[in-house]
């Protein structure tokens, strides 16, 4: 059976990191393929090897990987049908507004002819904050689409905007 889409998942280092093992099993459950990239403070939240077991692929994190044959930022933006971040913490979304290219997640999203969705999770401070409205502003601006954030409890024991949206949420707004 083919696959009814192939998705990057870019997981960015947030306490939310931890649901994306969640959001992997609920795009594979509905006939995706799953790729994942992880940056470096996102492997200190969620263990590659749990992204690789339920994916049943290998997890890329550097941007120069000397065992891959071919550059896995380029290989994985041509395969990608949608490139998708969740999480996406504040500094990912500052990178990605000034079109920085520093790791291998922000450089496959300027390799990328995919689309790229962006799900912010931060705590409600740094949601609300001028500079974070001015680059989600300029996310929206390159054509990225942005799922979130949702209202509710935080990591921090606060309640408010910057919440990542449900795993199931975003499944199913990804694969429509």
């Amino acid at each position: 059976m083919k696959p009814a889409r192939r998705v990057v998942l870019g997981v960015t280092g947030s306490i939310a990191a931890y649901k994306a093992p969640l959001i992997v099993r609920g795009l594979v459950a509905k006939g995706a393929e799953v790729r994942c990239v992880l940056t470096p403070s996102a492997a200190r939240f969620v263990a590659p090897l749990a992204l690789a077991a339920v994916s049943r692929n290998p997890v890329a994190q550097t941007l120069l990987d000397p065992s891959l044959w071919e550059m896995a930022h380029l290989s994985l933006a041509g395969w990608a049908d949608v490139v998708l971040i969740a999480p996406a913490t504040a500094d990912f979304m500052a990178r990605l507004a000034q079109g920085r290219a520093e790791g291998l997640l922000d450089a496959l999203v300027l390799s990328t002819k995919a689309p790229v969705v962006v799900c912010p999770a931060m705590d409600r401070e740094m949601w609300e904050h001028r500079a974070t409205k001015a680059n989600l502003a300029r996310v929206k601006a390159l054509g990225y689409r942005v799922l979130g954030p949702a209202r509710g409890p935080l990591a921090s024991g606060k309640v408010g905007n910057g919440r990542l949206v449900e795993p199931d949420e975003i499944v199913r707004r990804v694969l429509k």
